[in-house]
């Protein structure tokens, strides 16, 4: 058993090693080998986060806003996040694209397009991540006042 999984292992590294896509973008087989690498050696990334809701207060329709969230890898791997996805195409995350070491930090900034959209607004941001729950949310939110016609 301990030989097929250390060969496992062996085959795992081998195949990120050789890897040689001429993109940035994380994909969903290197999240399953470094999935496979931290759960063999027992360790795991843990992402916190500095807040879980960022509220934009009083707002005019068509104003675009931005604020950032500070992400905080507190586990004992690289923290990858594999993608980010507002609840609506407003709403506009804008992950780091290279993992996040254990202990650092790096910032992921949204963005709010409040074109059409008066009144009171609550967007989620949903990360795809190599963590043990492998998805977390955070939420922003504003109060649109509406054009005046």
């Amino acid at each position: 058993m301990l030989k097929k999984t250390l060969s496992l292992a062996a085959l795992m590294i081998l195949l990120v090693s050789c890897n040689q896509k001429g993109t940035s973008k994380i994909t969903t087989e290197d999240m399953k080998v470094a999935e496979a690498k931290n759960v063999l050696a027992g360790k795991l990334p843990k992402l916190e986060l500095d807040k879980l809701v960022h509220d934009f207060g009083t707002i005019n329709e068509g104003d675009v806003v931005e604020t950032e969230f500070i992400v905080t890898n507190s586990g004992e791997a690289d923290l990858v996040i594999a993608d980010a996805k507002g609840s609506c195409g407003c709403t506009v995350p804008q992950p780091p694209k290279e993992p996040i070491k254990p202990g650092d930090s790096a910032p992921i900034k949204v963005s709010f397009d409040s074109n059409g959209k008066p009144g009171q607004q609550s967007k989620t941001v949903t990360l795809t991540t190599n963590t043990a729950e492998g998805k977390e949310t955070f939420e922003i939110k504003a109060n649109v006042t509406p054009k005046t016609k």
